[in-house]
């Protein structure tokens, strides 16, 4: 089943649509800048890293090279620390900008007779060689390239004041200085930026990609990290169903209670009055019938959030298109869902672009949010995406923590991706239970 909806914006037009092309432009290129300069960013924190490997990948070869002499293993156990210590540095770099790097347990070992059997230290000294080379190039590529543009776009503006004899270009072609030179150089620079728009991505993902496949816990470890995540997936799950049980308590016990006390109150006033004054008895139970119709109310809005209703009559589609029709942002939902899921998943579905939905509502300053739902082969992929402010956190008291916990307790993953500037993208991944 493939649904798409659109949610009609103040104007009467239907946001996303034809007259929208323009800000549909503007918005791509928007996020195209976006993403140039967070790749731009990455691959500049990743130079960092690549010179210290380049460094510790000669000394470590020096010292490999004089070990036979004797002198090459005094500093072996330092040089082991600064590799792990390098290591560690390089996961949570790539930790910040993207999944998180699990680190191996134990630690990896420091005595050079250990650490030359262990698989942990092995695959470190692969990610060294491999980001003390490559990872270098591409960083320095990443730091140069915007120079070069820079420099490169604005030589109309300066090439009078320059030496006859000076190299115009960045890439170090000479031309004759005059103007239909000076605006070849300028179009060379726009191609500089046509690169680092197009290309800086596939770069910076490149850069990482050794420390993503060579810096995490390897096979060995699996089954620990497996069971580790077991118990923490089982903590979250009793903590959200705790957090729930709370909720429908209070929900419960602050409304629908107080409303049914107030209905016994005025049952019992109108029954001593029915005698003395039948038509302030009349009031009363017109009053006790208001407050019952209340306490009812609230009772389906309880029992609604324990379990949507909307998700057994209109399905999954149908719900996520309710909450973009109640969403004060222009919101887009496209699902395509060729498998039912079990009700449990959807309505955490549900929940989580609900609570998705409200921090865009509350925080972002978006103009508009995407609700993209795909499930393919026993999972549900859903992705909540805006062009808002960004920046956001869990510690931020978004609810984001929530919908991780609700999240962990199907054994799911979620990942958010909100650089300071924008956009925020949030992709929840679930098995689909069927």
């Amino acid at each position: 089943m493939a649904v798409t909806g659109t949610r009609p914006d103040r104007t009467g037009g239907a946001a996303g649509g034809p007259g929208d092309g323009g800000e549909g432009v503007r918005a791509l290129a928007g996020r195209t800048a976006r993403a140039a300069g967070g790749a731009l960013a990455e691959l500049v924190g990743g130079l960092g890293t690549a010179a210290t490997a380049l460094l510790l990948l000669l000394l470590l070869a020096a010292a490999a090279v004089t070990a036979p002499l004797g002198i090459g293993l005094l500093p072996a156990s330092p040089l082991l620390r600064a590799l792990h210590a390098l290591a560690g540095r390089e996961r949570e770099r790539l930790g910040r900008r993207g999944p998180e790097v699990p680190a191996p347990e134990p630690v990896p070992p420091t005595r050079l007779r250990t650490a030359l059997g262990d698989p942990t230290t092995r695959r470190e000294l692969r990610w060294l060689a491999r980001h003390g080379t490559a990872g270098l190039l591409l960083g320095l590529a990443g730091f140069l390239l915007p120079l070069s543009a820079v420099r490169d776009t604005a030589f109309p503006l300066y090439w009078r004041f320059m030496p006859s004899d000076t190299t115009a270009t960045s890439v170090g072609f000479g031309v004759a200085h005059s103007w239909p030179d000076a605006f070849a150089v300028c179009a060379f620079g726009i191609g500089s930026i046509a690169v680092i728009m197009g290309l800086t991505p596939g770069m910076a993902r490149l850069q990482a990609a050794p420390g993503r496949s060579l810096l995490a816990a390897g096979p060995d470890q699996d089954l620990f990290l497996r069971v580790a995540e077991l118990t923490a997936t089982r903590a979250a799950a009793l903590d959200a169903h705790a957090t729930e049980l709370r909720r429908i308590e209070r929900a419960l016990h602050d409304g629908t209670q107080n409303r049914l006390v107030s209905v016994t109150v005025l049952l019992g006033a109108a029954r001593r009055q029915v005698a003395r004054d039948p038509s302030r008895a009349e009031e009363i139970l017109e009053r006790a019938q208001s407050a019952a119709e209340q306490a009812l109310a609230e009772l389906r809005t309880v029992s609604r959030s324990i379990l949507p209703p909307v998700l057994d009559d209109r399905g999954l589609a149908g719900a996520l298109s309710g909450l973009a029709a109640d969403c004060p942002v222009p919101c887009r939902v496209d699902v395509d869902a060729t498998e039912r899921c079990v009700a449990s998943v959807e309505a955490t579905a549900y929940f989580v672009v609900a609570e998705a939905l409200t921090n865009v509502a509350r925080h972002s300053g978006a103009g508009s949010v995407t609700v993209t739902v795909r499930a393919r082969g026993g999972r549900l992929r859903l992705t909540v995406a805006d062009d808002g402010r960004g920046g956001a956190e869990e510690t931020a008291g978004s609810g984001l923590t929530g919908i991780r916990r609700r999240v962990a307790a199907h054994d799911g993953t979620l990942r958010l991706t909100s650089p300071p500037d924008g956009p925020t993208t949030l992709e929840v991944d679930l098995p689909s239970g069927s």
